[in-house]
């Protein structure tokens, strides 16, 4: 399925995500905002970012992506009134509890698990560590 990009004729206050740091712009991957606004002459688009309106010109509308849905990695550090969260064994690695974990915690009112029992009960039991590789501690010596 491809990825749906925001374009011109995007319909205003549908959600978008940023899916690259733009420093100069103060916006960073996992940024979601909504269309504020549409220049359909010139195929600009201004988002609102945490109150803020970051004006995108047409080419650079390939940094946004439309925001139905969202993963739980992304929206770490965020909070949302809902989520809905599915729990499912179809993909099982990712049944980790500190997932689950942060998924709940995104939800300010209301969070619903749509979960299969087994697929609850693997990731909450999950205790697996994943060891990362990196050279961070040569680094630091």
């Amino acid at each position: 399925m491809p990825e749906l990009t925001v374009a011109a004729d995007t319909p205003p206050d549908f959600y978008v995500v940023e899916i690259e740091n733009d420093y100069d712009k103060d916006v960073y991957n996992g940024d979601i905002g909504f269309v504020h606004a549409i220049d359909a002459e010139l195929g600009d688009v201004t988002i609102d970012v945490d109150g803020r309106h970051v004006l995108y010109a047409a080419h650079e509308l390939d940094r946004v992506v439309l925001a139905y849905a969202t993963t739980i990695h992304k929206a770490q550090g965020s909070e949302y009134p809902a989520v809905v969260i599915p729990v499912s064994t179809q993909h099982f690695p990712m049944l980790q509890r500190n997932l689950i974990y942060t998924g709940i915690t995104r939800g300010r009112k209301l969070v619903v698990l749509v979960a299969q029992t087994k697929a609850l009960a693997m990731a909450v039991r999950g205790q697996r560590s994943i060891t990362r590789w990196s050279k961070l501690a040569d680094w630091l010596r």
